[in-house]
């Protein structure tokens, strides 16, 4: 559990529900796919441009042309980058807008126990529950996290984890964080690799609109993104894999264990009698 003398509340936190974070990405993959649609299109324009000088000018000597080809095509990709200027920096703008304030929720989903006690606010059985568990001891708390793991009951669990946090540390009969886990774990990595894949979308279109107007991109940006899309890979709620992983493949487990075999294992272990000390 956080430690509240290290906890300070963000206050000018937006807030979204994950649909509204769902519906913002949406509309950044949208603008996002527009934006890339026009520099592509421009970028076609520049192929074709080129393809048609460099015949036009076959005969003349190779240094001379690619110099004149270079020179012309300059000339033509400030023209186009002057026409489309308005349209890309609206897309832009409203990414970078819609990124931002999908950040500032961010605040609202940092951990999944944080999820579980906020939708379970104000709820009359998870009252009636606390009051139930108040003198209840380490067996008892731990047989009710199993129940609550394997029927997903929030309520039941919300109430287990609000009992262990004013517990100490050792006596704690399991982990809050892994019976949390159990019930928004999915949904917090999902809604995470949404913050990261919409701040990535706009550098994307960033580093596009700076490749199309200048014919070189930042380099600090490439690696920004290319940092952004590790993470991406490293979350997984999309199931994407992580390809920087699978050299480790072989050594890997067969299967990844849910939060409640987590939550399951974590109590037999604390069950489990102290090993007799050898001589």
């Amino acid at each position: 559990m956080p430690n509240p003398s290290k906890t300070k509340a963000n206050l000018g936190a937006a807030w979204m529900t994950d649909n509204d974070i769902r519906a913002a990405l949406a509309k950044i993959h949208h603008n996002r796919n527009q934006h890339d649609n026009m520099v592509r299109k421009a970028h076609s324009d520049l192929t074709r441009r080129r393809q048609q000088l460099e015949s036009s000018l076959d005969g003349i000597d190779k240094r001379d042309r690619d110099s004149m080809v270079t020179k012309a095509l300059a000339g033509h990709r400030n023209e186009l980058a002057r026409q489309s200027k308005d349209a890309r920096l609206a897309l832009t703008r409203e990414l970078s807008a819609l990124a931002d304030r999908i950040k500032s929720a961010e605040a609202h989903y940092r951990s999944p126990i944080q999820m579980l006690m906020r939708d379970t606010l104000g709820d009359e059985r998870r009252s009636r529950i606390q009051s139930q568990i108040e003198q209840s001891g380490p067996v008892e708390l731990a047989s009710l996290a199993e129940l609550a793991a394997a029927t997903r009951d929030k309520e039941l669990a919300a109430a287990l984890c609000g009992r262990v946090g004013g517990m100490k540390r050792d006596d704690r009969p399991f982990n809050a964080n892994e019976l949390a886990d159990v019930m928004f774990g999915e949904q917090h990595r999902e809604l995470n690799q949404a913050l990261i894949e919409a701040e990535r979308r706009v550098l994307e279109a960033l580093q596009a609109d700076q490749e199309f107007e200048t014919g070189k991109g930042s380099p600090h940006r490439a690696l920004q993104i290319a940092m952004l899309k590790k993470r991406e890979a490293e979350i997984g709620a999309y199931g994407d894999p992580a390809s920087d992983d699978e050299e480790d493949a072989d050594d890997a487990p067969a299967t990844i264990a849910t939060g409640e075999d987590r939550i399951v294992a974590g109590l037999k272990a604390r069950r489990a009698p102290e090993p007799e000390p050898t001589e």
